[in-house]
């Protein structure tokens, strides 16, 4: 893909322990410019989330070798993580980015997925993050520590 060879866009291959699901299972696509997405990009509505997960990514590009998302193999409408990191041969932390303003806002969609994906890479003990649009907190659901973080503070690493 060309657009790949110039940088322009990523793609990000969903994590597995194996080898041969991570390269059978469809690939996210991020663009270096947000910009372009807004210019080029189908859309029927103003997606601000998708928009922050994107500038989310073009971030771990400045930090991570490697970023995977996460998803129930198999599954179409299964659960799925947005990001997760991994450094060596630990998953170091699972991400949830959602446009968010507001505790109650946050779908219980985002929430489940984090702890199903905590549960699968548990010898890890991966921290696990939601960065919202404005909402903050730290909380305890199911035995498991989540911290909210608005985009602002985390760009800025205000946090």
């Amino acid at each position: 893909m060309y657009f790949q060879e110039v940088f322009l866009m990523f793609l990000v291959k969903m994590f597995d322990y194996s080898l041969k699901k991570q390269e059978k299972a469809p690939r996210k696509i991020y663009c270096i410019d947000t910009g372009l997405v807004n210019a080029i990009g189908f859309r029927v509505s103003e997606d601000i989330g998708r928009l922050m997960e994107n500038l989310v990514f073009i971030e771990f590009l400045k930090k991570f070798d490697q970023v995977f998302y996460w998803k129930e193999y198999g599954k179409a409408e299964g659960r799925e993580v947005d990001f997760v990191i991994k450094e060596g041969l630990k998953v170091k932390q699972l991400i949830q980015v959602t446009y968010a303003s507001e505790r109650d806002e946050i779908e219980k969609r985002e929430i489940n997925s984090l702890l199903k994906a905590a549960e699968i890479f548990k010898s890890s003990k991966p921290d696990l993050l939601v960065i919202t649009w404005d909402y903050e907190a730290k909380e305890e659901i199911k035995g498991k520590k989540i911290k909210f973080v608005p985009l602002w503070k985390w760009l800025l690493k205000v946090s």
